[in-house]
């Protein structure tokens, strides 16, 4: 009924009350307030059984519970937007790149944070027990979409749901843990990215011994609290130790108050060298790794850019920015109404080796120039 219609309505009535609100008509439908312009509205005392008028009083009582009910109907329609669950087993303080990478991948699909989708974040702090629980809750709050983006988290929200759709990235080999049937028909609800960094966690060990070839003593850094990556890390590492004449040992930490040990035990062990596994909690510490590193002179490798710019040997792996692109672009489908199962598995195959310059030099160590030559970027 526009303005002009409610006047007439107003007139024809036994008993009328004139209200003016400027600019401003109130209408209800479906159960949902709203404000419209009108210029001036007439509105009638409301009849109740056998004619009798609503008080004055009574009318204004409605007219402010309505208005109570706008801010209500505005957050209903706010969240009609869909919601990503945003599930990761580290922190937000050391994943600043990646989770660029991934808001830059959903913004290729036209989703923007806060304009046209909400996230929900969740972060473990490198406490892979707490993802379990952190999954149920972004399922009861039935997000449109979880986005895992760490290997435990993965795992977390493939047990959580069975009809929620999953977008994983993850360094493992999803198969073998279990995230998916097969890369090209992934089936359910779960697909997502894989980077190479299983692959090339064998070549972290023959850079390491590309540099110090008098080494006959590594050690191999893990936490058992990720037992799927811990085995897949120490079974690849232990196989490329023995084809290249090593004795390699394997570490866990936990948590960061495990890391002096671990650089102790490698002391004691006299290790050459330190290859660190690809699990979160690392990730989470990288400065910290890096300058335990270079406080106990003790070469090492990881697999992000992060680690030689903050003063680690070197770094050697996937490009990480490129999987969390991929995965951000995934979910920006998956939110466009593309099934899982339709997604096969994408792999980030663009590989980098970055060096520390200035601590080889620390280290006493000599990089090659054919070494140096493949490297993305020296940090000297």
């Amino acid at each position: 009924m526009d303005c002009g219609e409610r006047r007439q309505a107003a007139g024809a009535g036994a008993s009328k009350l004139k209200h003016v609100l400027a600019e401003a008509r109130l209408s209800v439908t479906d159960g949902t307030f709203s404000i419209q312009k009108c210029d001036s509205l007439l509105i009638p005392d409301l009849v109740l059984g056998a004619g009798e008028a609503m008080r004055r009083r009574e009318f204004i009582a409605l007219l402010g519970s309505a208005a109570a009910a706008w801010p209500i109907a505005a957050r209903a329609q706010q969240g009609a937007i869909p919601s990503i669950g945003f599930l990761n087993a580290a922190t937000s303080q050391g994943f600043a790149r990646p989770l660029s990478a991934f808001l830059k991948g959903l913004g290729e699909t036209g989703y923007v944070e806060g304009r046209n989708v909400a996230i929900e974040y969740r972060w473990a702090e490198g406490h892979n027990d707490r993802l379990p629980a952190m999954a149920a809750d972004l399922v009861r709050r039935q997000v449109t979409v979880i986005a895992a983006t760490s290997t435990p988290a993965a795992l977390a929200a493939k047990a959580a749901t069975t009809t929620i759709p999953i977008v994983f990235e993850t360094g493992g080999n999803p198969i073998r843990l279990g995230l998916v049937d097969s890369l090209n028909r992934p089936a359910g609800n779960v697909t997502g990215v894989t980077q190479t960094n299983q692959e090339t966690a064998p070549k972290r060990l023959e850079l390491l011994h590309e540099l110090l070839p008098a080494a006959g003593v590594m050690g191999l850094l893990v936490n058992p609290t990720n037992p799927a990556l811990a085995e897949a890390d120490s079974s690849a590492a232990l196989a490329a130790a023995h084809s290249l004449g090593l004795e390699l040992h394997v570490l866990n930490a936990s948590t960061e108050r495990d890391f002096d040990g671990v650089f102790a035990k490698l002391i004691q062990l006299r290790a050459g060298g330190l290859v660190i596994g690809g699990d979160v909690l690392f990730t989470s510490h990288i400065e910290q790794l890096a300058a335990l590193t270079v406080r106990h002179k003790m070469p090492a490798a990881y697999q992000w850019r992060e680690f030689a710019a903050a003063g680690g040997l070197l770094s050697y792996g996937s490009n990480v920015g490129d999987s969390y692109r991929l995965a951000g672009v995934y979910t920006g489908r998956v939110l466009k109404g593309d099934k899982p199962a339709n997604l096969p598995v994408q792999q980030a195959t663009k590989v980098e080796l970055f060096i520390n310059l200035k601590t080889a030099k620390t280290l006493g160590i000599t990089v090659p120039l054919p070494l140096s030559g493949r490297a993305d970027e020296l940090f000297e």
